[in-house]
């Protein structure tokens, strides 16, 4: 996002006297997320840059010049894009793609380009751009916190072809070598699981409480009632459980790639 934004809505709050918490109890969110937007970190939804505009009486300012507002992604999906942006830890589970915001943007271009009737070129560069600056939030080197629970499926699928797929589980390796991410695999072997049937989503924040997404063929639905979003964080404990440990998910990768090298 652009500081420029970040700065004049920071200097903007500061004229009005009000704290990053004050301000975000006037406008109904969290301090993370306004220290966030301050320093370009993250971009606020155009329901948040309302009642920041509200709550610091800027007109439509800052609804009105959001930065990248012409990126594109599913309505169903904005606002859980929006919390993603803010969470402090993230788990996902995938049972046919590679989550968002670890995709490599040949992956991405791949995923994105097989909708029939197939987008407009600049449609789908739009939709890549803003799939890789959802992954951004990896550049952190400890924040959000990422584990990533893989049906087989996932690996297995050459999603644009045996080079794309070596490079994209490399990317995943590598990350896993870093200590940016936790990969676990869960292999065709153990039958049927508790996860299956939908992806999955589930963030934690630090001054929230925690929500889940869940997405099917052109669907998807945020959850935030804390008692279906603790069960759906009990169905994700027990898949981790009968996944392969850490180590063991990591050769499997490696193995993977292998096959695909060899095939290519």
């Amino acid at each position: 996002m652009s500081s420029t934004y970040g700065d004049w809505f920071k200097a903007q709050r500061e004229a009005a006297g009000l704290t990053q918490q004050k301000l975000a109890e006037a406008a109904i969110m969290t301090r993370s997320h306004i220290a966030h937007i301050e320093t370009g970190r993250r971009t606020p939804s155009k329901e948040d840059a309302r009642r920041l505009d509200r709550a610091l009486n800027t007109g439509d300012v800052l609804s009105s010049f959001l930065p990248g507002d012409d990126r594109t992604v599913a309505e169903h999906f904005e606002t859980a894009r929006q919390l993603e942006q803010q969470a402090t830890m993230i788990r996902e589970y995938a049972q046919t793609f590679v989550p968002g915001i670890l995709q490599t943007e040949r992956y991405a271009h791949e995923v994105l380009s097989s909708a029939f009737p197939q987008p407009t070129p600049s449609e789908r560069d739009k939709n890549v751009v803003t799939r890789l600056e959802r992954a951004k939030i990896l550049n952190d080197s400890q924040n959000p916190v990422v584990w990533a629970l893989l049906d087989e499926a996932v690996l297995r699928r050459p999603v644009g072809g045996p080079e794309v797929m070596a490079e994209q589980i490399a990317h995943l390796i590598k990350l896993m070598e870093n200590g940016r991410i936790r990969v676990h695999v869960l292999p065709y072997t153990l039958g049927v699981h508790n996860l299956m049937g939908a992806m999955l989503t589930l963030m934690w924040f630090e001054d929230q409480p925690p929500a889940a997404y869940s997405e099917g063929t052109a669907t998807g639905k945020l959850f935030d009632s804390p008692s279906l979003v603790e069960v759906l964080q009990s169905r994700y404990d027990l898949a981790l459980s009968d996944a392969l440990p850490l180590k063991e998910s990591l050769a499997f990768l490696r193995a993977t790639v292998k096959e695909y090298q060899h095939h290519d």
